[in-house]
């Protein structure tokens, strides 16, 4: 009986809190995903810890500050597997919305992102942060980071960073199966904490984001490139289906 077997006979089990049932050969995603996507670093992947026994064993905290998009940037440029706690995170908006914090005063108003000149008034902002996707306040005791390939938990999400050429070929996979339309939501902010790692975790869908200016500013996320948030328990499906894609006729390749 394997180690994931035994978990869910048993039911209970430290730092293995919210596994996921199905095996999934995440090194492997990772190698064809960077093969057909010819991808700068590695997807990442992300864990929302409901607790300190939901930690995997082995892994630290960050060893500084930071925003969640430099994190991600950490764990995709860098190799860096660690997780990082509501004291950790140098951004309000990233740990509101991935649930380490309740949502600040300034922001719940619209006067956080009007005093930066980002809107109109303070009612267009305070209507932009209320529809903003956001994990439950305070459920998340830490988010955890890893690239894919080496990954010692079951992330919630997988996050890609790459240029549209990538994203056309992710939105094709998407439909492969069961073919339909797609449909992203976003706002050019919060865009690698909410639309793309927040949002899939909480529809379980898929959702493609353009970037916002801390992940360009910060992050070293180019600017001829953008993020997409996958579901964990997809990426099987979404692996073969883009090996599919590069071997037919009409694939278009660098």
């Amino acid at each position: 009986m394997s180690v994931r077997e035994d978990y869910f006979k048993r039911g209970v089990s430290a730092n293995m809190e919210d596994q996921i049932r199905t095996d999934i050969p995440y090194a492997e995603i990772a190698e064809t995903m960077k093969k057909t996507l010819n991808l700068r670093g590695s997807p990442v992947a992300v864990k929302f810890a409901k607790s300190p026994e939901a930690i995997p064993g082995g892994v630290g905290p960050i060893d500084e500050m930071a925003r969640h998009c430099q994190m991600v940037s950490r764990a995709r440029l860098d190799g860096e597997i660690f997780y990082a706690t509501a004291d950790k995170f140098a951004c309000m908006g990233a740990a509101w919305a991935l649930g380490l914090k309740e949502l600040s005063k300034d922001l719940s108003t619209g006067e956080f992102y009007y005093v930066r000149g980002k809107f109109e008034s303070w009612a267009a902002c305070m209507r932009t942060i209320q529809q903003a996707p956001h994990a439950p306040p305070l459920k998340t005791y830490a988010t955890v980071y890893a690239p894919l390939e080496k990954t010692p938990f079951d992330p919630h999400v997988v996050l890609i960073i790459a240029e549209p050429r990538a994203m056309m070929r992710l939105a094709q996979a998407t439909l492969y199966r069961l073919g339909g339309r797609i449909e992203s939501s976003m706002t050019g902010y919060q865009s690698l904490c909410a639309d793309a790692t927040v949002q899939p975790y909480l529809t379980g869908r898929v959702n493609f984001s353009l970037g916002c200016d801390g992940a360009r500013r910060f992050s070293g996320m180019e600017e001829t490139e953008m993020v997409m948030g996958i579901p964990a328990e997809a990426l099987p499906e979404f692996a073969q289906s883009l090996e599919r894609l590069i071997d037919t006729p009409w694939s278009v390749q660098k």
